[in-house]
């Protein structure tokens, strides 16, 4: 069973992540990996931090010579900030009061510095913000990628990109082709497929900036070449457009899940919204629409899959907003940690990546995951299988 486990913390020497199940035989792109990594650390509306951190993957363990072994995959990427940080978030050395300089009592709304000081009895809460903050999903990139190549092999390709930033919709109606999107949203800094929007999606990032105040907006994830079947109806569990749901809401200020027109539909009639059934001999059955975002029963039904995301506005404010102090109990402005006016266009990266992570556990859950040749194989046969059903 493909799973997944980072740690570190924002300013700690390193990010750690390990993946178990990635099947053997498959040659990885290091320089793919790094691709995504840089795109991570790009987009208008990002903060000072990205000129410090310059993220590089370094493997060190489960591959030989570029070719996964079946063991688990360990990946590190170094935190360079640290060197600034270094005698504030040492792991190892004694706690003095130097190294407490930069001590967290006054909390943000919308960030989990309260509740997890509460929860863990931390009463600095720089101890729950260096792991609640957004720099550990820099990592699960780094895993995503790795799974992309997973899914790349078995004819899988997805994207991630903005729909919307702030009260700006970006969108631009086109055919559903990765490729196609791929190209358009690489001509701006914003990820965006309406290059007509970009000035003004870029003026209101910098009013917002002199604001002081922080935008949100929404994300859309498109996957094609996914067999039906993945997934499954028997039990709650095992629906996959659940665990797709549970993964992007599991990334830092996602509040918000839709798959396939999702809260639109609830505003439409049945007749509108259900996707037609076709069949075409040598292609097998289809639908003549995609309404439902490639799902039937928590199952792949073999169109592709639409994930839409709706990230809050970050919560780290440079017009701070009203906190109270943890010790004193005072009325007080809230702590302001050095932070991005959106990140919208980083967060589209890591929604694709969290989607490949789930799409690549359903097909090594599917298929013999021990090699990747098996399993193209497998996959190769079943769809032949299904096509003749």
């Amino acid at each position: 069973m493909l799973n997944f486990l980072t740690a570190g913390e924002s300013h700690g020497p390193q990010l750690t992540g390990i993946i178990e199940g990635i099947p053997a035989g498959l040659h990885i792109d290091i320089d793919a990996i790094n691709k995504e990594l840089s795109a991570r650390q790009g987009g208008y509306g990002r903060g000072n931090r990205q000129k410090i951190e310059h993220d590089q993957v370094q493997f060190v363990g489960g591959l030989r010579h570029g070719i996964t072994l079946g063991s688990p995959v360990a990946m590190v990427i170094n935190n360079r900030d640290h060197a600034h940080w270094n005698e504030i978030m040492d792991p190892t050395s004694p706690q003095t009061p130097e190294n407490t300089l930069r001590k967290v009592e006054r909390p943000r709304p919308g960030h989990a510095d309260l509740v997890g000081g509460m929860k863990y009895r931390h009463h600095d809460l720089r101890n729950v913000l260096e792991r609640s903050s957004a720099r550990e999903t820099a990592m699960r990139v780094a895993v995503g990628a790795v799974c992309k190549q997973v899914l790349q092999a078995a004819g899988i390709d997805l994207v991630g990109y903005v729909q919307q930033i702030g009260s700006v919709n970006a969108d631009e109606k086109m055919e559903i082709n990765v490729s196609k999107i791929e190209s358009e949203i690489t001509k701006n800094d914003l990820r965006v497929l309406d290059q007509s929007k970009v000035r003004e999606v870029h003026d209101l990032i910098d009013k917002t900036k002199r604001d002081g105040d922080t935008l949100g907006g929404i994300i859309r994830v498109v996957a094609t070449g996914v067999p039906a079947g993945l997934g499954s109806y028997i039990s709650w569990d095992t629906k996959l457009d659940a665990k797709l749901a549970a993964a992007v809401v599991g990334v830092n200020a996602m509040k918000g899940v839709e798959i396939g027109d999702g809260f639109e539909a609830a505003t439409s009639f049945g007749s509108q919204v259900m996707d037609e059934i076709d069949w075409h001999k040598g292609e097998g059955f289809t639908r003549n629409s995609d309404h439902l975002g490639g799902f039937e029963g928590g199952m792949t039904n073999g169109m592709p899959i639409i994930v839409k995301a709706a990230m809050k506005p970050i919560p780290t404010l440079y017009k701070p907003l009203q906190s109270v102090d943890i010790e004193t109990k005072e009325v007080k402005k809230a702590n302001v940690e050095r932070s991005d006016t959106t990140a919208i266009v980083p967060a589209s990266i890591v929604i694709e990546s969290v989607v490949a992570i789930e799409l690549a556990k359903a097909l090594t859950d599917k298929f013999d995951a021990d090699n990747i040749d098996r399993l193209k194989e497998q996959l190769a046969t079943y769809k032949e299988e299904i096509k003749n059903f």
